[in-house]
């Protein structure tokens, strides 16, 4: 789900909610102090009943992202559990947002498995190191404002929807694989795959029924009803299941072992667009966040982007992944009743459990795992309906973002976008206002600094 869809979303949703939650205290006036963001009483019953259920269904989605990113399953277990108690710990001092979740986000999947591709997996923590790194540079000089002007939100949308057909076609395979021994040696199909395929048709339709009829009041329904189902069907009709090494945890200084200095340039580069990926979902994410919010609290992406940054250079002494306050989860932990921070801390031990039980896992088919992925997918593809509100120009460039990030890759497609619009611009000013190169370039940054300055 995009920013853009939740903000409007949740504005035909709030009604609902408030019927629902009727013996909710009233919204507070913006004079009211907002009380504690990791704790309050009055509120501890309903963080732990909604963290236990967010949790839950952050469990499949964390498995999915893992694979997505050629990262083993383990390693985005503990890296969402470890953003969880660093999310939690923030949120005494300097909190960002009152009902985030964090988790490793499906946006930033593919771009992860270019690099585990291309740096190989052992220097993948130095990766994450260094996007870190950044991102504390981003966060002490409030460098977000900036990055929200010079980079689009359409640009985004479109990257994130090329990412988002990267991830369905990821995981449609799954929903016709066979178990070993089941496949026809002379026919791709054969009545097995069919009934595979049947399965998860009827899967997917029931997965997007549940979705429709819940999402506003208690969107995780769905994925536990999912999984459930396939867990019983898969004692009765033999599917395949999901299979994982259990990988050991072990802390290590994320130092790189490189043979030339160019992988190195490159791996700046991969770093920075990692950052400034990580960065622009998470202020766009907020901007949602702070809509859904049963209090009304002001968020502060600044004090998100400290979270997050903390928890990203920790996460790559262990080999860990990125992370930001996702929207799905943060609507999942909103709907089941959340308040304060302290259900993160609550969803941080439940996937603690998984991280340390994996085998529990195994019992969860791969189909169930696909629909959820393939919808997740679907939903990053379908935010660029959203995109036609800034005109036609932002959606052309947008769906050429979607097909260069598809084709070319994510970094490389984000860079020729950018380049195209910056090109284009730059040609409108000189062609029809007859502007001189130096005076556009100055208007740029001027613009940069005024609009960057009007960002939260």
């Amino acid at each position: 789900m995009t920013a853009y869809e939740a903000e409007h979303e949740i504005e035909s949703q709030e009604p609902g909610l408030n019927a629902t939650d009727s013996d909710q205290p009233a919204v507070t006036e913006s004079s009211t102090p907002p009380g504690s963001a990791a704790f309050q009483a009055q509120y501890a019953g309903r963080d732990m009943a909604a963290g236990l259920i967010a949790g839950s269904m952050a469990i499949p989605l964390t498995v999915g992202i893992a694979m997505m990113s050629e990262y083993p399953i383990k390693v985005g277990l503990a890296t969402v559990a470890f953003a969880c108690l660093i999310g939690w710990v923030n949120a005494w001092f300097k909190p960002g947002n009152y009902i985030g979740c964090p988790g490793i986000a499906a946006g930033l999947a593919p771009v992860l498995a270019v690099g585990v591709a291309t740096f190989g997996l052992e220097n993948m923590a130095f990766a994450i190191f260094l996007t870190a790194t950044i991102q504390a540079i981003i966060w002490r000089f409030n460098w977000q404002r900036y990055i929200l002007v010079a980079v689009p939100v359409y640009l985004v949308e479109g990257l994130l929807a090329g990412v988002g057909l990267k991830i369905a076609l990821k995981f449609l395979a799954f929903t016709y694989e066979l178990p070993p021994g089941m496949e026809a040696a002379d026919a791709f199909l054969n009545f097995a795959r069919l009934q595979m395929i049947f399965i998860s048709m009827v899967g997917y339709g029931l997965f997007v029924y549940l979705f429709l009829k819940f999402k506003n009041t208690q969107p995780a329904v769905p994925y536990f009803v999912i999984i459930a189902a396939g867990t019983i069907l898969a004692q009765f009709v033999s599917v395949p299941m999901l299979s994982m090494e259990d990988t050991e945890l072990k802390l290590a200084l994320p130092i790189p072992h490189f043979d030339s200095p160019l992988i190195i340039a490159y791996m700046f580069g991969f770093a920075v667009m990692l950052a400034m990926i990580d960065v622009i979902e998470q202020v766009m994410s907020n901007a949602a966040i702070e809509k859904i919010d049963p209090l009304k609290r002001k968020c502060n992406s600044n004090n998100s982007l400290l979270a997050i940054w903390i928890a990203n250079m920790g996460s790559s002494f262990f080999g860990g992944m990125t992370n930001l306050d996702g929207l799905a989860k943060s609507t999942t932990n909103r709907l089941a009743g959340a308040y304060t921070k302290f259900s993160v801390l609550i969803i941080g031990c439940v996937v603690t459990f998984f991280t340390f039980n994996t085998y529990a896992l195994e019992y969860l088919p791969k189909f169930a795992l696909a629909i959820i992925m393939i919808f997740s997918g679907w939903k990053m593809i379908e935010g660029l309906v959203h995109v036609t509100h800034h005109g036609p120009y932002a959606m052309i460039l947008a769906i050429l973002c979607g097909v260069l990030v598809f084709k070319v890759g994510i970094f490389e497609g984000l860079l020729i976008a950018m380049a195209v619009h910056g090109i284009v611009h730059y040609m409108v000013y000189v062609n029809i206002e007859k502007m001189p190169g130096s005076v556009i370039i100055k208007r740029y940054i001027d613009d940069l600094k005024r609009h960057g300055s009007d960002v939260s």
